[in-house]
């Protein structure tokens, strides 16, 4: 259980966090930046979310799915798994939760025509904030396979699955949500020349 009574603690200060196993690391260390922006994707969600209100599809409540999703991939990397006994079970990230993103896909997709061409980013506000949250989640896989990659660190494979098919989930989610594809913007190869 969780109980934020007190929001500052200080223990900061120096420049230095704790990781959920108790190990105190450098605030600029590759694994708070990768939990941190998994945190910038949820925040993300969030605002796309809001472009969202009244909408039935059913997007909204995939997001709102997909905001827990991602706390619990943070509440994942902010514990490695380096074999310790620690005094509670770590959260993590299964496959369940990627077969989930995965039918959910396929769901949205098949309600789109196939692109003959890229889609830029933008059409409705809620497509605009989705093409957001797929490029900084892309940027947290990014991060998290450099970390995975290091000596004495881990990331677990189900949560680089994970994090490799929420881009994918976000992009289909903006088509989805510009009128089922019919208001993408897309891309004309030199238009500008």
């Amino acid at each position: 259980m969780v109980v934020l009574n007190k929001i500052y603690t200080r223990s900061g200060d120096a420049g230095t966090t704790a990781l959920g196993s108790g190990e105190r690391v450098a605030k600029h260390a590759l694994r708070i930046a990768a939990y941190g922006t998994v945190d910038e994707t949820n925040a993300s969600v969030g605002v796309a979310s809001v472009h969202l209100a009244g909408d039935d599809s059913g997007l909204d409540a995939m997001l709102l799915r997909i905001q827990n999703d991602l706390f619990d991939l943070g509440a994942d990397l902010c514990v490695p798994d380096r074999g310790e006994k620690l005094d509670h079970e770590s959260l993590r990230i299964n496959d369940a939760q990627v077969e989930r993103l995965e039918q959910e896909i396929d769901q949205m997709n098949a309600e789109l025509k196939p692109l003959r061409s890229f889609v830029l980013p933008g059409g409705t506000p809620a497509a605009a904030a989705l093409h957001v949250a797929r490029t900084i989640s892309r940027r947290a896989e990014r991060l998290m396979v450099e970390l995975a990659a290091m000596p004495d660190e881990t990331v677990s494979a189900s949560a680089l699955k994970y994090i490799n098919r929420l881009s994918d989930f976000f992009f289909v989610a903006s088509r989805y949500a510009n009128d089922r594809g019919k208001s993408d913007v897309l891309w004309v190869p030199g238009q500008n020349r």
